[in-house]
C-alpha cells in the first residue's frame, strides 16, 4: 500500500478529485508471457474516494474490494458495477495521527467460504483501529482492536486454523488472531517486517506452510515458517530488488512462482522461485500504481488506486496461461 514519499506528498495524491478517466484506449500493450488478454473492467471514481487497496474475489465472479480513501467496502460485480456493503465511521480527530499518512483508510480483506467478509481499518485511534468483520446481510463490527500507533495493512486468512494474519506496516509486526475475535497477539516482530523510513511490511499471505510478506521500504519478499506449536520460525528473504512492492499472489503455476504489484514504478512482476524478476505489466497496460494482486482460476485481478496519478483507479484482468 502506497509508495516511498513524504506524507504531504502521499496525502496530495490521494485527495487530489478527480471525474472518473474516460474508457479511451491504452497505449500499445507491453504485457509478457505469461499473462494474456490483458483489459481494463473497471473504471473506479476518484471523486468519490474510490482508491481501490486491496481485494478478495468469490467464486462467482464477484470481486470485493477495500476503497482505502472512501473508508468503504464494496463489491465489485463481473459487470463491472459497484455496490458499497459498508462505510466505516470516520474518526473524530479526522484521522489526522494514522501513521504515516495522516488519514483514515480500509486496507487488506479476505473472504470465507460462507461469505463472511474480515478487512482491517487504520485510524490512529484506539477505538476505531483493528480486524473487522462483515457478515452477509449484516453490519460492520470490529472484532479485534489493533495499536492506534500501527498501520494493520495486509491481511490473510488461514482457514484450517481459523486464524487471521495481519501485517504492521509502522510497527514491524504479524499480528495474530482468532476469527471469532478477541485480543490480537504479536506473532512475529522478526526485523524483516521494519520499516525503513516510511512502511514496512505489507503485502501477506499463507503459503506451504508459512507466511509471506513483502517490505514496501526494503523491496523484498519473505517467508516466516509457521512452526508445529504455531510460533513463528525465522524470516527467509525470497526476493530483492522490487522497488515499491505491494502486494501480491502465487500464481500456483509452478512452486512459490509470484505475481506482485510494484506500486512504485507501476509495474507487476513476475517472480521466480529463484528470486529473480521480470516485468509482465507496465502503465501501457492501464496500471496506475498497482496495490493489489489477487487470483481466480487463470484469472488475475490487479487493482490500481491512482495515489500518485490521481487520473484512473481501475481494475485490471489478465489471462494467466499455462
Amino acid at each position: 500500500m502506497f509508495t516511498k514519499l513524504s506524507k504531504a506528498a502521499v496525502s496530495a495524491a490521494v485527495l487530489a478529485a478527480a471525474a472518473v478517466a474516460s474508457a479511451a484506449p491504452v497505449p500499445a500493450s507491453a504485457v509478457s508471457p505469461p499473462l494474456g488478454h490483458v483489459r481494463t473492467a473497471v473504471h473506479f471514481d476518484l471523486a468519490k474516494g474510490r482508491t481501490p487497496e486491496n481485494i478478495a474475489p468469490a467464486p462467482d465472479g464477484t470481486a470485493y474490494v477495500t476503497f482505502a480513501k472512501a473508508r468503504q467496502v464494496g463489491a465489485v460485480s463481473r459487470g463491472g458495477s459497484v455496490r458499497i456493503l459498508a462505510t466505516l465511521p470516520e474518526p473524530a480527530d479526522g484521522g489526522v495521527h494514522t501513521p504515516a499518512l495522516g488519514f483514515p483508510l480500509t486496507t487488506g480483506i479476505v473472504r470465507a467460504h460462507d461469505g463472511t467478509l474480515y478487512f482491517l481499518y487504520a485510524t490512529g485511534t484506539a477505538d476505531l483501529t483493528g480486524v473487522w468483520r462483515l457478515r452477509p446481510g449484516g453490519r460492520p463490527q470490529r472484532i479485534a482492536a489493533l495499536p492506534a500507533a500501527g498501520l494493520p495493512n495486509g491481511l490473510a486468512l488461514d482457514a484450517r486454523t481459523r486464524t487471521l494474519y495481519v501485517t504492521d506496516s509502522a510497527l514491524g509486526t504479524v499480528w495474530r488472531v482468532p476469527t471469532s475475535g478477541g485480543t490480537a497477539s504479536a506473532w512475529s516482530t522478526d526485523p524483516a517486517l521494519a520499516p525503513a523510513g516510511f512502511l514496512g511490511a505489507n503485502g501477506l499471505k499463507i503459503h506451504n506452510g508459512a507466511v509471506w510478506a513483502t517490505n514496501l521500504d526494503k523491496g523484498t519478499v519473505f517467508r516466516i515458517p509457521i512452526l508445529a506449536d504455531g510460533c513463528a520460525g525465522t524470516a527467509r528473504v525470497a526476493a530483492t530488488g522490487l522497488t515499491g512492492i505491494d502486494d501480491f499472489a502465487f500464481t500456483g503455476h509452478g512452486d512459490d512462482q509470484i505475481i506482485a504489484a510494484l506500486n512504485t514504478v507501476n509495474q507487476v512482476a513476475l517472480i521466480r522461485p529463484d528470486g529473480t524478476h521480470t516485468t509482465v505489466l507496465t502503465a501501457a497496460d492501464g496500471l496506475q500504481g498497482p496495490t493489489s494482486i489477487a487470483l481466480r482460476g487463470d484469472t488475475v485481478y490487479v487493482m490500481s488506486a491512482a495515489y500518485l496519478t490521481a487520473k484512473d483507479p481501475n481494475l485490471i484482468l489478465a489471462h494467466l496461461n499455462d
